[in-house]
């Protein structure tokens, strides 16, 4: 018997213009975590929609248990017993919790091939108390939250028993608690001989769960080693093909006057009494816990949703914003949390995602000036190392940093005044975030406004002159970039203002002594 769950030897597949994965190989052990790293573009993404039989490798060989195999379809790898959790959340919307789970393979009243909902909706109670996920099986997926969602996903792939389970950025819209939830699931797994392939770009949570590390880069297989000999340093040169000595290069800000004012906005159910400025050349970050209204507020500013009360003031001037047309007219950027379900149009290309919002200054006498368009859209995809073979590439086919990318190379052509970045690096591995960071620090410089929403600590403290936290649809605290540390963040996120007073008295009495 082998002790690897699962081997591939020489894999190679080719897609039009572009060579994704060049003679690889990846070995699994049973029972182990095996991480997957590499940048946006590696080919982790096309390597597991192999393993799972959703493509066909040009050549090479997998095998599965010690068996050598060849899936044509998903159901062929679910029956062998792989499983996996996408990054892109795809629910039925209208269906309910349990339907989503065990989509056709409900249980039924004998021959009759009726659905026996009462047995469906006690197998997944089962199933979520078993992994101490806390919620209704009744409920319908529309009605939950990204992070609920990304829960139903990870209790859907572990429902099929499976002897292996991919989970690609499983971590990505989920709170600190559920991720520690979800790696108590994992270590469970493993007990019970489970292999898991896992993808993230997060460097913190890898060196917690991993054991063994593979790289990719570039389509090409470039090594494996135990995640406990792997140097944090060493695995991003080896992914990025150099050294990032620094993520965070913030230059001096030059911060002018105020761009963007809100006062007193409120939208019902949400949030309320909000009141912030952001000035020309500063760069805000809004942090808190998934639920304490950021984006929502971000939404209700570029007119995605009704404000119920509040003012907004762009240079001194009050605008009445009702649609997000309202909002780009008066210079605002928006790039939105969900890039697929918000942001892009998938079955577009390239060069047309990134003109939608500014078509008009490429049509002259009703004519497009497609050459403008070609010049303006290619500046962009070399400035942001956009992976694509083309500029017609659908974008649909692009990794998900790249199709991040093309959402800010948008907005670039744009050029707005005042630009909201919601969560703009999920999913985006570390050489894709420096490059990201640079971007907006050269906005910064360049007297843009620049209000950002993260979930990422490290990404809050390196990137921010200011810090709004939220918590429960308020703001909690507002912190400068000299006063903000992570204890102080999360006690206005979970709602402990009085300790950090307290906190800052402390520090204050201190300086005297």
């Amino acid at each position: 018997m082998s002790d690897y769950i699962l081997e591939l030897k020489n894999v190679t597949k080719e897609f039009p213009g572009v060579k994704a994965l060049d003679n690889v190989q990846l070995k699994v052990r049973k029972g182990s975590v095996h991480a997957l790293m590499g940048e946006n573009g590696a080919g982790k993404s096309t390597l597991m929609k192999i393993i799972i039989g959703m493509y066909t490798p040009d050549t090479g060989e997998i095998f599965f248990d010690g068996e050598k195999i060849k899936f044509n379809n998903i159901n062929d790898s679910l029956d062998k017993g792989i499983s996996m959790i996408h990054q892109e959340l795809s629910p039925i919307p209208e269906m309910t919790i349990a339907e989503n789970i065990f989509l056709g393979r409900e249980p039924t009243y004998g021959k009759s091939g009726l659905v026996n909902n009462r047995e469906l909706y006690q197998m997944t109670r089962d199933l979520l108390k078993s992994l101490e996920i806390n919620l209704d099986p009744k409920t319908k997926m529309i009605d939950l939250s990204i992070a609920n969602t990304q829960m139903v996903e990870i209790a859907k792939a572990i429902s099929f028993d499976s002897k292996l389970v991919i989970m690609d950025e499983p971590t990505s819209a989920i709170t600190e608690k559920e991720v520690a939830q979800l790696f108590k699931m994992i270590r469970s797994l493993k007990e019970k001989g489970v292999g898991i392939i896992y993808i993230t770009h997060k460097m913190s949570e890898l060196y917690e769960i991993a054991d063994d590390i593979s790289v990719f880069r570039d389509g090409q297989y470039i090594g494996t080693d135990r995640a406990a000999d792997m140097e944090k340093d060493r695995l991003i040169k080896m992914m990025v093909g150099r050294e990032l000595n620094q993520v965070f290069n913030k230059p001096d800000s030059k911060i002018g006057e105020v761009a963007l004012s809100v006062k007193n906005l409120r939208h019902e159910g949400s949030f309320k009494d909000v009141n912030f400025q952001v000035r020309k050349g500063e760069i805000v970050c809004f942090a808190g816990l998934m639920g304490a209204g950021r984006t929502e507020v971000m939404e209700t500013i570029f007119g995605v949703k009704s404000a119920h009360e509040g003012e907004v003031y762009v240079h001194g001037k009050q605008v009445n914003i009702k649609s997000p047309q309202d909002a780009i007219k008066n210079n605002l950027g928006f790039l939105t949390e969900d890039r697929k379900l918000t942001g892009l149009f998938l079955p577009l290309s390239v060069r047309e995602n990134m003109i939608t919002v500014n078509i008009d200054q490429y049509i002259s006498m009703g004519l497009l000036n497609y050459k403008k368009v070609k010049s303006d859209c290619q500046t962009q995809k070399e400035s942001l190392r956009i992976k694509t073979p083309n500029i017609d590439q659908i974008v649909e086919n692009l990794s998900g940093g790249n199709q991040q990318k093309v959402l800010l190379a948008r907005w670039l052509l744009k050029n707005p005044d005042i630009l909201f970045l919601d969560e703009p690096t999920r999913g985006i591995d570390v050489g894709a975030k420096s490059e990201f960071y640079n971007i907006i620090f050269e906005l910064a410089s360049q007297g843009k406004a620049i209000v950002v929403v993260s979930s990422e600590m490290a990404e809050i403290l390196g990137l921010c002159d200011r810090v709004i936290v939220m918590h429960e649809g308020k703001i909690t605290g507002e912190l400068s970039r000299e006063e903000a540390n992570q204890e102080k963040i999360m006690q206005y996120a979970t709602g402990q203002a009085e300790n950090v007073e307290k906190s800052n008295e402390i520090s204050d009495a201190e300086k005297i002594v």
